[in-house]
């Protein structure tokens, strides 16, 4: 499985003085490289300082994996998910 570091020197806690679309973009190329969840149905978003994951997920276990995956990025703490399984 790949390694995705998380931003350092960052200001602000979460999205770690990125802009939006920068971390948007690179959660979801995140999720998109891991060989192990289908991202195809999870939509990146952000709330304040969190990033939300939302949409669907088909296997047990794939709501996790998005969280952490998302938390390799962002900090550990700085996702929220609304994620369901089908």
């Amino acid at each position: 499985m790949p390694s995705f570091p998380a931003f350092t020197a960052h200001e602000e806690p979460g999205r770690q003085g990125h802009s939006d679309a920068a971390t948007r973009a690179s959660v979801t190329s995140a999720l998109h490289a891991a060989g192990d969840i289908e991202a195809g149905e999870i939509i990146v978003g952000l709330s304040g300082s969190y990033v939300v994951l939302e949409g669907f997920v088909r296997r047990r276990g794939d709501v996790e994996r998005a969280i952490e995956v998302a938390e390799s990025i962002v900090g550990r703490g700085y996702v929220r998910s609304r994620l369901l399984r089908r």
